[in-house]
């Protein structure tokens, strides 16, 4: 099993779900460029050209294809453009409330002023006191910038590649009221009973449940049910 976090997250956000998938499989997760302890990576950090670093460090780990997938938030844009990529190297995917392309409207604004909010430094100001060293780094909030910056082309990457055929796919959604997504009237309502079930949709055998005690980060929340899901689709695939 490989994970790929969400917008800003680092590997740290799968830390209570993999030792639960370790107890029955091999888990993987990794810092993308710029993030954590991984060094700076070329730009524009767009879901296609992380899909291409996560496919040349799987070979290089020496990690044998196919694999099972779970993406987070955003982290679902390239797991999903991975496997359109490299279909062969897939064999399943778990969506933990994952971003879908009509979602990317609420981060035009943070788009137009991240690259100046990183030189001047913004960012630093709105970590949580006291942050870790490592969310602390040039190279993370240039690394976030970019994939902010370039969210629309992520998306329509995603998009483009289609669907994922007959392939085991369990999307998992938060109910739970998320505060950052008050800025958007009925945003709640529309992201668990309209896009989430898109999601379940690009696979023929796609599950979808919702986690009403969770709120968009499900891997913190309720990592029980993330381990869960792994296991099912796991079964399924074999």
């Amino acid at each position: 099993m490989g994970s790929e976090s969400g917008l800003g997250g680092t590997l740290d956000q799968w830390r209570r779900v993999q030792p639960g998938v370790a107890a029955f499989a091999r888990a993987c997760s990794f810092d993308r460029a710029g993030y954590g302890n991984s060094g700076a990576g070329p730009f524009p950090r767009t879901s296609e050209r992380i899909a291409e670093e996560l496919h040349e460090l799987l070979r290089r780990a020496g990690e044998k294809p196919p694999c099972l997938l779970a993406g987070s938030s955003a982290g679902g844009y390239h797991v999903r453009v991975f496997h359109g990529r490299y279909p062969a190297d897939v064999a399943a995917m778990v969506l933990v409330d994952t971003l879908y392309a009509a979602t990317v409207a609420r981060y035009h604004s943070q788009a137009r002023w991240a690259p100046v909010e990183v030189g001047l430094g913004i960012w630093r100001w709105r970590l949580p006191a006291p942050a870790p060293y490592l969310l602390l780094q040039t190279k993370y909030f240039q690394a976030r910038a970019s994939e902010i910056e370039t969210i629309e082309v992520s998306a329509e990457q995603a998009r483009a590649v289609g669907k994922l055929g007959d392939k085991p796919l369990v999307v998992l959604t938060g109910a739970k009221e998320d505060p950052g997504l008050r800025e958007i009237p009925d945003f709640q309502r529309i992201w668990v009973n309209d896009l989430q079930p898109r999601l379940a949709a690009l696979s023929t055998r796609g599950k979808w449940i919702v986690l009403p005690d969770s709120g968009h980060d499900i891997p913190g929340d309720r990592p029980d049910a993330v381990v869960e899901a792994i296991r099912e689709i796991r079964l399924l695939s074999e």
